[in-house]
Formats: structure tokens, C-alpha cells, sequence
């Protein structure tokens, strides 16, 4: 790996570390080790990767920015490509029409767009994360998501080809879209939005990242909201009626705010591990107490440490 670490640096690709600790990339802060770690410094330096990625035969996985995701303890073998450093551009196709970076935040787009008057993504108000990531797992609150808004999308396959897919080839549905059953990368997204007046634009979106920050514990490390909804029920109320919250395993804690989200206390003590297993208790608990099965949204990728 250090030859082809090296070959990506002569090429100029972008920032390229071997071994880089996944902790400090991740919104719950931890993970173990990228075998590979590459930020790759604009479009083109992406589509340069992916062709010496496949040229070599290297494993691959991307992050945005850490949200949504728990990354074992053993790390992730191959490559590890964040797109939150270089893929962030933000055009205006017209007036109500942008298309933007997979890598770009997806709390600083919504606040640009709603203080410019364009309304469609106030629901997204307080979600972290990329809007890669937001588009991969159809991220929504309050009755809306991101397919409402999502006109086309441009992936960058695993065979090096790009394609624009529209809303409609990305089937997207409840938190899910074709690329969790396709790998391919968010390069970029269309958002078709509608003028609006400003102010009460604005006041929506404020009042969802106001309730954001007074229910969800946004202060505490953590990967967000760890299972599903199975709906009419919802997560967070079931493991709040099974007497769950504070539950304690290792160095992480199901959070006294919210039943849905597990929190890192002993940055110095907790392991991903500890998460795994106070999943497991989790949907142990509320499936014998309630014949509920709980499904996890967060991603959960990497290895098992060899004991």
C-alpha cells in the first residue's frame, strides 16, 4: 500500500495518509484505522483515484463527513475516500435550480438556500452530514426528504464510468436509495427548489434545527439516529417505554434526550464495539418486550479486530 500511496502523492491526487485513525473523521469519534486514507482535491482528482483504484484492485469505501456511520474497531481495508475536503462546489443552474457537491454540508447548504429565499430543504434544518450521504440513505424529517427535492444525481461508478441518474433511477424509498444496492459515488446533485418568501423560510428552517438541537443529543458525539422507525411506531418511544435511556455498555451510553441515539462519554475508553453490543441489547430488549425487530439505519462498515 505504501507504493500506491506514494503514486497517488507523485500524481498529485490530494492529501493521502496510510493509516489514518477513522476516529477522527467520524461524528461519534471512533473507528479504527483506513488502510488508505485519501481526501482527493476536486472532481477531476476523484475520477483520476477511482481509475488507479481499479487499475490496482484496490478495496474502496467513502465517507462524507462521518455522520450516519460506525466504523469497527479493526478499520477498513483498501481505500477510504472523503469527499468533504474537496468535493464542495455550489452552482446555480437558474433561479430555483443548484447543483451541488457531494461532499458539501448539508446544514451550511440549507441555511444558504433558505436565507436566499429558496424553499424545499427546511426539513433538513440541523441534519449533519454531506449531501452525498443525505442523498445515499434518502435522509428526511418532518414529513419531507431528500427525494422531494432531488431532480438528478451524478454517480461515479466502480468501473469508472459517470451517469446522471434521475429521481426516479434512484428508487429511492423510506431512508434507502439504489446506490445502498449499487456502489457508486455522489459526485454531485440537481435540487430543483421554489422561491418563497425569505423570512418565513428562514423561521421554518430554524424551527426544525431548533427542535434538532432541544430533543437530539447534537452536543454529544454520536452517529445519529441508530435504527429505523418501524413505523407507526418509532424507535426512540419504544426504547424510552423499555426504561432503556442511560443504559451504559463500555465507554458509550444510550442518551437521557433521546432513546434512538447512542453517545460516546469516554472518548479515552469507548470503543465501536461497545456500540455493536448495546445495539444488540437494544433489539434484544425490544423485540422480546414488544415482537419488534429493530433495523439499524447507521451505517455499520469495517473489521472485527483479530483478538
Amino acid at each position: 500500500m505504501e507504493q500506491f500511496a506514494e503514486t497517488l502523492r507523485q500524481e498529485n491526487i490530494g492529501h493521502v495518509v496510510i493509516n489514518e485513525p477513522l476516529s477522527k473523521h467520524t461524528t461519534i469519534k471512533l473507528g479504527g484505522p483506513a488502510e488508505l486514507y485519501v481526501e482527493p482535491k476536486d472532481v477531476e482528482s476523484l475520477i483520476r483515484l477511482m481509475d488507479f483504484i481499479g487499475t490496482a484492485g484496490k478495496e474502496w469505501f467513502v465517507i462524507g463527513r462521518g455522520s450516519n456511520l460506525l466504523i469497527k474497531d479493526g478499520g477498513i481495508k483498501g481505500v477510504v475516500i472523503n469527499l468533504a475536503k474537496g468535493i464542495q462546489h455550489l452552482n446555480y443552474v437558474d433561479e430555483e435550480r443548484i447543483v451541488v457537491g457531494g461532499g458539501y454540508p448539508l446544514i451550511k447548504l440549507v441555511t444558504i438556500i433558505s436565507r436566499k429565499g429558496l424553499s424545499g430543504l427546511e426539513f433538513a434544518g440541523g441534519i449533519p452530514g454531506s449531501v452525498g450521504g443525505a442523498v445515499y440513505m434518502n435522509a428526511g424529517a418532518h414529513g419531507s426528504d431528500m427525494s422531494n427535492i432531488v431532480t438528478r444525481v451524478h454517480v461515479l461508478f466502480s468501473d469508472g464510468t459517470m451517469k446522471w441518474l434521475t429521481n426516479k433511477d434512484m428508487q429511492f424509498s423510506y431512508r434507502t436509495s439504489r446506490l445502498q444496492a449499487e456502489r457508486g459515488i455522489v459526485v454531485e446533485v440537481e435540487m430543483q427548489l421554489k422561491k418563497g418568501d425569505k423570512d418565513r423560510i428562514v423561521q421554518e428552517m430554524k424551527k426544525h434545527k431548533d427542535y434538532r438541537r432541544d430533543t437530539q443529543p447534537w452536543n454529544d458525539p454520536c452517529c445519529g439516529s441508530v435504527f429505523r422507525n418501524p413505523l407507526p411506531d418509532h424507535s426512540g418511544a419504544l426504547i424510552e417505554k423499555a426504561g432503556l435511556k442511560g443504559k451504559k455498555m463500555g465507554g458509550v451510553m444510550i442518551s437521557s434526550m433521546h432513546g434512538n441515539f447512542i453517545i460516546n462519554v469516554d472518548k479515552d475508553k469507548a470503543k465501536a464495539q461497545d456500540v455493536l453490543d448495546l445495539i444488540a441489547f437494544i433489539k434484544q430488549t425490544i423485540k422480546e418486550k414488544y415482537n419488534i425487530e429493530l433495523e439499524t439505519e447507521v451505517e455499520i462498515v469495517g473489521e472485527t479486530p483479530v483478538s
